[in-house]
């Protein structure tokens, strides 16, 4: 199997395009510097993808710049820190100020020369374009949890995306589903029978990360460690061919 067997490429973009980890963070520093313990990265990022998680199941419909401050305020909670609304709020428009991995914008202009470019995102369509704006590139199609009334993992989104590929002249198998997260992405991606791409961001770390664990851990066709790689990987097939 190779790259250049595929049309498309469908990303999800917190986490493979875009730095969130980093962006969390910061946007959390207000926070936990009140917190009475030193927390580590990874407590922070652990507990964040708990109460997201649960957030997202309980209020599929919810923007997730709206989601986000009840994440805030429930990580106040369980770590003894007072809030006001205003730093909740803040909190969900913090998306707009997470960078973009350095590599994302050069690899996505480069891809974009041979492949059709998904968006397949658990964000509302006001943050995404910030985003956007840092990955320097035009998709041909942008999912978002706000258009389709439901976050990843569950199948609604993929149902939704599956239902909308026939605009661009494509089917499931002409695309490779392209993403860091084993959670939000390669396990529903298994489910529906898609081609598996893992950008393994955190190749370097223990853990999952802002990423609840998938349990049983899905497969994947392709693995990089880094967008740069994947653009390498699909450089030398060109040679070879």
């Amino acid at each position: 199997m190779r790259l250049s067997d595929f049309k498309a490429l469908s990303f999800d973009c917190y986490g493979t395009l875009i730095d969130w980890e980093s962006g969390m963070i910061e946007g959390l520093r207000t926070l936990t510097e009140r917190v009475e313990r030193p927390l580590t990265r990874d407590e922070i990022l652990q507990a964040h993808a708990r109460h997201e998680s649960q957030q997202q199941a309980q209020t599929p419909w919810k923007p997730y710049r709206e989601l986000l401050p009840i994440v805030y305020k429930r990580l106040c909670e369980q770590w003894g820190v007072s809030y006001t609304n205003a730093q909740c709020e803040e909190y969900g428009r913090s998306v707009q100020n997470w960078p973009a991995f350095v590599d994302s914008p050069g690899a996505l202009q480069y891809l974009k020369k041979y492949f059709k470019l998904i968006i397949l995102s658990n964000v509302d369509n006001r943050s995404f374009q910030h985003s956007n704006d840092k990955l320097q590139v035009e998709f041909d199609a942008i999912y978002s949890a706000e258009d389709m009334g439901a976050y990843k993992p569950a199948d609604k989104t993929f149902e939704y995306m599956n239902a909308h590929l026939g605009d661009l002249g494509l089917e499931p198998k002409d695309v490779l589903h392209t993403a860091e997260s084993m959670f939000h992405d390669h396990e529903p991606g298994n489910r529906f029978g898609y081609t598996g791409c893992h950008i393994y961001r955190r190749h370097d770390q223990k853990g999952f990360g802002a990423t609840m664990t998938p349990g049983t851990m899905p497969t994947f066709d392709f693995r990089f460690n880094s967008m740069a790689d994947m653009v390498k990987a699909h450089q030398e097939e060109l040679r070879e061919a």
